[in-house]
């Protein structure tokens, strides 16, 4: 008897979504920081066994929409929402209520099976713990509650073992082998945005967009031509910074982070243009991903 199904994960951003899923997956595959909006695309992970085969989905924050991208990523949550076969549901314990009371209600509703996760539990009492593990199970009544804590690896094997207990009978989707159904390129501009991310304030992150025009792999090296996007002139000259050492920095740390990855010497070459309307321009974000084709 094989088992296999998809496994949505979905909650508000920043719950630790991406670090569940790398603990689950085994691999690093969603970036992670402590920025809002850091997932903006669904990221599969995939993990086989001989008996099953898991297929975890990562999905964006749930946020209120501002611009047409954000109502692509929250497409991805929607139909999360509808193809799953097991959802995971993410909270952090310090959070009042969910994010979204559309999708909550929703939630409340569905048939698939739903397992409930409270995360970031290191950081409270055990008396404040059990009140949140009452309000949530009153909230979903028909989850199953897991207290845990994604980054110390807490109670994530019981949340495994009850992943694979609700899997329904089926034969594997992908190959036995495949670790995501994401191309290379895609893993590298998300490093490469994760190298954003963790480098710039403010609003300069969430106005850039990362496409890589070249990707050539011979058996020594992957040379890699990548552009980021920002929205105005001024943005440009934060990202390549005083002399170009803003850019370089983002540059090194993307290419260490890519090294590692692949197994393999990379040479990346970044490049920043200003693409002032990307964020609302359909036909962009259907290149980017954001939008069917």
């Amino acid at each position: 008897m094989h088992k296999a199904g998809f496994v949505n994960i979905i909650g508000a951003p920043n719950v630790g979504k991406s670090t569940l899923m790398n603990v689950l997956v085994g691999e690093r595959l969603s970036i992670i920081t402590s920025k809002a909006q850091t997932t903006r695309h669904r990221i599969l992970g995939i993990v086989n066994d001989e008996e099953y085969q898991i297929v975890f989905s990562d999905t964006p924050g749930i946020v209120d929409p501002a611009y047409k991208m954000h109502e692509g990523m929250m497409s991805f949550v929607h139909t999360a929402l509808n193809d799953a076969d097991v959802l995971l549901v993410m909270v952090e314990i310090q959070e009042k209520s969910f994010k979204d009371n559309s999708i909550l209600k929703k939630l409340q509703k569905i048939q698939t099976p739903i397992i409930l996760l409270i995360n970031k539990i290191d950081e409270v009492e055990q008396d404040f713990l059990e009140e949140k593990v009452k309000y949530w199970a009153e909230q979903l009544p028909m989850a199953k509650v897991f207290p845990i804590s994604a980054l110390h690896n807490f109670n994530v094997d019981q949340v495994l073992m009850e992943i694979k207990a609700s899997l329904p009978e089926s034969p594997p989707f992908y190959d036995k082998d495949a670790l995501t159904d994401k191309p290379e390129k895609f893993f590298v501009s998300e490093i490469i945005r994760e190298k954003i991310l963790m480098n710039y304030k403010k609003e300069i992150p969430y106005s850039c967009e990362v496409e890589i025009e070249e990707f050539k792999e011979d058996q020594r090296i992957i040379r890699i031509r990548a552009v980021i996007m920002v929205i105005r002139d001024s943005q440009k000259g934060i990202i390549i910074g005083h002399q170009g050492k803003a850019l370089k920095k983002v540059g090194t740390e993307a290419r260490l982070d890519m090294e590692k990855f692949f197994d393999k010497k990379v040479f990346l070459e970044l490049y920043v243009k200003v693409n002032k309307d990307w964020r609302n321009n359909e036909t962009q974000l259907k290149r980017f991903g954001y939008l069917n084709r």
